[in-house]
């Protein structure tokens, strides 16, 4: 599978060390403003090469649309855009042709295809990510035509996090450290840690948290197709993702449920988002029988350490035979802070995608 939406639609292609990464965007709605710019810097913000804690690979990543857009408005038809790879070093590899990393995708890749693309993990490199960002601005311009909006921050590093829920913070403040996080003390923290690791030739693993402000009520379906399960698929295909919950999640557990419900309340301030009603917690995060109920949607999601180290490790060849293993080339050692707008991405794609299901479900 190589696409993901039913209405709002990404296929995406290309591998690390090709000649590009593209994908096609099926969906969008025509008639919205498309700004060149902003999908620029949703690209820059993923960029390689954008702080000393990230890979050192050098990319613009300048993206080209190719079609699906007239006079600076989309024209509902399919949006094709590619973004030229410049900067491979593909001579880094050439020593894991035949070696299998541990716990990388080589060795699920070779035997499921019975080939690979070595060269920085060809299909299975994070850099394939470019297409969803590009996907996932364009869903973004979208949604801000209704009022949605949606952000998310590193909210821990290793064993450094953040102590408080979402707001708590500042958002508009993530944007202003390397690392992605909007507590400017807890973000040094966590650089110094990632500069330590990286130092040691390892990796370290956190936590980015998304927020979806301004979602109104009646989105996901009541059996299959239920929003936080759209949204968890949606997570767990990133790359490195290990785990997704939302609202209280498994912190909620231990609670009974006269502590946990959200209890309904009348409001004298309605919004188009859920008219008259409100609740008066949200421990719910937004979302109860799989459908959108007008609060914040709120989530976590756990990215493990980078799989390639820049030390040895034991492991095998193609044959089984015992080897060693030193990788070269650039990494990042610590997804995290380029990972944030990943998150967003994904995020803004499957809330139009639904956003678009309800308008053909309900006039």
């Amino acid at each position: 599978m190589n696409t993901t939406g039913r209405i709002f639609r990404l296929t995406t292609f290309g591998e690390s060390h090709g000649e590009a990464i593209g994908g096609v965007v099926d969906g969008m709605p025509a008639g919205i403003d498309i700004d060149l710019d902003f999908i620029q810097q949703e690209l820059n913000r993923r960029r390689p090469g954008q702080s000393s804690i990230t890979t050192s690979r050098q990319e613009q990543d300048r993206v080209e649309l190719l079609s699906g857009v007239f006079e600076g408005k989309s024209t509902g038809c399919p949006i094709g855009f590619i973004v030229r790879n410049t900067n491979q070093h593909s001579n880094d590899y050439d020593n894991m042709r035949d070696v299998f990393r541990p716990s990388h995708a080589d060795f699920t890749y070779y035997y499921k295809y019975g080939t690979r693309d070595h060269r920085g993990g060809g299909r299975s490199s994070a850099r394939i990510t470019i297409s969803r960002c590009v996907a996932g601005a364009l869903a973004k311009l979208a949604l801000r035509q209704v009022g949605i909006s949606i952000t998310a921050y590193t909210s821990q590093v290793g064993d450094i996090a953040l102590d408080d829920d979402y707001t708590q913070y500042d958002l508009t403040q993530t944007e202003t450290n390397v690392v992605r996080c909007p507590d400017a003390k807890k973000a040094a923290e966590m650089i110094r840690l990632i500069e330590e690791v990286k130092a040691a030739g390892d990796t370290i693993g956190g936590i980015i948290t998304g927020v979806v402000k301004g979602c109104p009520a009646g989105l996901g379906e009541p059996e299959f197709g239920k929003l936080h399960a759209d949204l968890g698929a949606a997570m767990l295909s990133i790359n490195a993702v290990k785990g997704f919950e939302y609202g209280e999640g498994f912190r909620g557990v231990t609670q009974r449920g006269s502590e946990q419900n959200d209890i309904f309340l009348p409001t004298s301030h309605p919004s188009p988002h859920s008219p008259h009603i409100t609740t008066a917690t949200n421990h719910s995060g937004g979302i109860q029988g799989g459908i959108s109920n007008g609060q914040d949607i709120y989530f976590r999601v756990a990215f493990k350490p980078v799989a390639t180290l820049l030390q040895e490790q034991q492991t095998v060849d193609k044959d089984g035979k015992a080897t060693t293993l030193t990788a070269r080339g650039r990494h990042d050692p610590c997804v995290l802070p380029r990972a944030v707008p990943v998150v967003e991405a994904m995020t803004a794609m499957t809330i139009l995608d639904h956003l678009l299901l309800q308008k053909t479900t309900k006039l």
